[in-house]
């Protein structure tokens, strides 16, 4: 049987198991994909994979549905930070729901020095990312982390994560990530504005960071996200 629905939840999943629908959930099923008792829905958490379940309750303000059977196992993404400057609103939304659909494992909003934006709604970008699942048939959601620092970021970084530094000073320079080891990673993206001096000269004295060039133009931020995590999907992820 093909289930048209798929359903984030936050809550255990396992043969038998009941799964009681909040207010927002219950109108999404029943008011707006009309939905009833006996319809069977798609639902994942993120960690117990994808489970096929039964709607045993339908209400205005709430329902509930019996997990009957495991339709796919829990699919981890490869160890992979996403790592960017918040730009314009639908633009960073884009950013994290293309990052989830691509196989980010976490996802991360840094303020540097030409970053425009010094705040964000770190709930509503998570959200993105389970929505991006949902859409996407994906069994893990990354985290979204709150706003952080570079400098500070950079400072505790872990000695075994490497990472691929996206420079657009390097346009037409061709430089790729070759020979590079596989293992945890982060990619980098810069803000609007690019990075300052400063921090350029930082990234390219990091022992871990690993330069490379996304062709012979400057894309957006958006775009050098998407482009840089195809590039290292296909070189180094599960692609």
């Amino acid at each position: 049987m093909t289930m048209k629905i798929r359903l984030y939840v936050d809550h255990p999943l396992g043969q038998g198991q009941t799964i009681p629908l909040d207010r927002d959930q219950a109108h999404y099923l029943f008011g707006v994909m009309r939905q009833q008792i006996g319809a069977q829905i798609a639902l994942f958490n993120g960690r117990d994979g994808e489970w096929r379940a039964e709607v045993t309750e339908a209400g205005k303000r709430g329902g509930a549905l019996a997990c009957l059977e495991q339709t796919k196992p829990l699919q981890m993404p490869p160890d992979l930070w996403l790592i960017f400057a918040p730009i314009k609103k639908a633009r960073t939304d884009f950013i994290v729901e293309k990052a989830a659909e691509m196989g980010a494992a976490r996802i991360i909003p840094v303020q540097t020095d030409f970053t425009n934006s010094e705040r964000i709604r770190q709930d509503r970008l998570q959200a993105h990312a389970v929505e991006a699942a949902e859409q996407c048939g994906g069994t893990f959601v990354p985290e979204v982390t709150d706003l952080q620092k570079l400098d500070r970021l950079l400072t505790d970084w872990p000695q075994d994560r490497q990472l691929m530094f996206c420079d657009e000073a390097e346009v037409g320079a061709g430089k790729v990530l070759g020979e590079a080891d596989s293992g945890p990673w982060a990619i980098l993206i810069g803000p609007e504005g690019g990075f300052s001096e400063a921090e350029r000269k930082r990234l390219h004295d990091l022992p871990f960071a690993h330069v490379v060039s996304l062709g012979p133009r400057i894309l957006r931020a958006d775009t050098a996200a998407v482009a840089a995590m195809t590039v290292w999907q296909q070189a180094l992820g599960d692609w």
